[in-house]
């Protein structure tokens, strides 16, 4: 699992580059717009809500922003979103997984086809890849917020199923009890460095540098498009293979 964590973290950083920045604004924003809209225009009584602007902290969008999407749903002006997910296989088998927010499918899943073409994947129907993965929620502590025993001892008692403390602890809950579950560790440690609901594999392909290289190619394309929300994959990466991939 240690390879698909730094995988991610690679991704994660180049996210965060400032070319993309307007870019994952405006996903996010995206995000708590039609999570308002599904529900009520109020966190507290909109879990799904309560949890985009979670997340949306977590990037640094301004409040102000956050404050503009929800109000575009209250008033009704709000374009009509649909969340579809995309399933295929990436470069040497890797299994890839695509969650969307779309307002014209037709349009979207051409797209899809066409960016894992090519970069050497294909796009599959939905439940070709995903029975590799477990739907859970997944909530980031700072390793300095807690020991990883007062972790494991907290997130255990408010009815998570796992902890893994390395570089952070990384809470793992059924996705239904998410809510909860970090609502009670936000009392105990506060606000989490990040709250989201994830594909996680239960089983991981390895790549060699070719491959890596040619899935980071794959993962970047699709962040890239408007319509994408996150991308997920079981791929593992050797430490040799990853320390390539950083120097590159």
């Amino acid at each position: 699992m240690a390879g698909h964590s730094q995988f991610k973290n690679i991704m994660h950083r180049k996210g965060r580059q400032d070319a993309q920045r307007a870019k994952l604004f405006a996903k996010l924003s995206r995000e708590i717009t039609v999570a308002a809209k599904a529900g009520l225009p109020d966190p507290d009584a909109n879990a799904r809500l309560r949890l985009a602007i979670q997340n949306a902290r977590a990037e640094n969008l301004p409040k102000d922003n956050i404050e503009r999407a929800i109000k575009k749903a209250a008033g009704g002006d709000a374009e009509n979103y649909e969340a579809i997910r995309y399933e295929g296989y990436g470069p040497g088998g890797v299994a890839v997984i695509v969650e969307a927010l779309t307002d014209n499918r037709s349009r979207t899943a051409p797209v899809m086809r066409s960016i894992f073409a090519k970069y050497g994947g294909n796009l599959g129907e939905t439940g070709s890849v995903s029975f590799m993965f477990n739907r859970v929620g997944e909530i980031i502590y700072p390793k300095t917020k807690a020991s990883a025993d007062a972790m494991l001892e907290a997130a255990i008692d408010a009815g998570a199923d796992d902890v893994v403390s390395d570089e952070a602890h990384v809470v793992i809950c059924a996705f239904e009890n998410i809510g909860d579950v970090s609502h009670a560790l936000a009392k105990k440690f506060g606000e989490a460095e990040s709250v989201k609901i994830i594909w996680k594999p239960n089983m991981m392909t390895v790549l060699d540098a070719e491959k890596a290289e040619s899935l980071l190619k794959l993962v970047e394309a699709l962040d890239e498009d408007d319509d994408v929300q996150t991308v997920f994959s079981n791929a593992d990466i050797p430490e040799d293979v990853m320390a390539k991939l950083h120097a590159a």
